[in-house]
């Protein structure tokens, strides 16, 4: 399917959009392909993503609350305070994503790929983070805030204020 098809049907709205996932299930992972989409400031509200290629897409101001974004590709993507709370980013792919300010309260994160993003100002209130990756993340501390209790972070203090998560196991 073509980059402007995928982008037409998304464009339609989350109810079309859903239908189409849903019809469309055998479409393999990584489809379908929005790599370097521009939906900056979109209405993405409980839209299934679920192993989309979002690879350096800008999402920056997006609204994904309760977005399913299971096993997506989101390398690279600038996330700047976009509003996943309530998304479902279980082993979601985020290496060298760009999270700043986002709000990710009570975001499951389990088993997510945070490897070198940067999460400095983002909300994590609530999430779950089991066994997610943060190795070289960006993360202050205070915004860590009220995530999962059960999940114990090793942290290498990096500068002041800001740490470096290098694993994150359950307890």
């Amino acid at each position: 399917m073509t980059h402007q098809k995928t982008l037409d049907i998304l464009s339609t709205g989350k109810t079309l959009w859903n239908k189409w996932r849903r019809e469309n299930a055998e479409i393999q992972a990584f489809e379908p392909d929005l790599h370097g989409a521009d939906l900056h400031g979109a209405d993405l509200h409980g839209m299934d993503f679920h192993e989309a290629d979002l690879t350096e897409a800008n999402l920056q101001d997006a609204d994904l609350r309760e977005a399913d974004l299971r096993e997506t590709d989101l390398r690279h993507a600038d996330l700047r305070s976009a509003n996943l709370s309530d998304a479902n980013l279980l082993m979601a792919r985020l290496h060298g994503a760009d999270v700043r300010g986002a709000n990710l309260c009570r975001t499951n994160l389990k088993r997510a790929d945070l490897s070198n993003a940067d999460l400095r100002g983002a909300d994590l209130d609530g999430a779950i983070l089991d066994k997610a990756n943060f190795d070289k993340a960006n993360v202050s501390r205070r915004d860590l805030g009220e995530a999962d209790p059960n999940t114990l972070l090793k942290v290498k203090e990096q500068r002041t204020g800001s740490v470096a998560l290098q694993d994150v196991k359950a307890a």
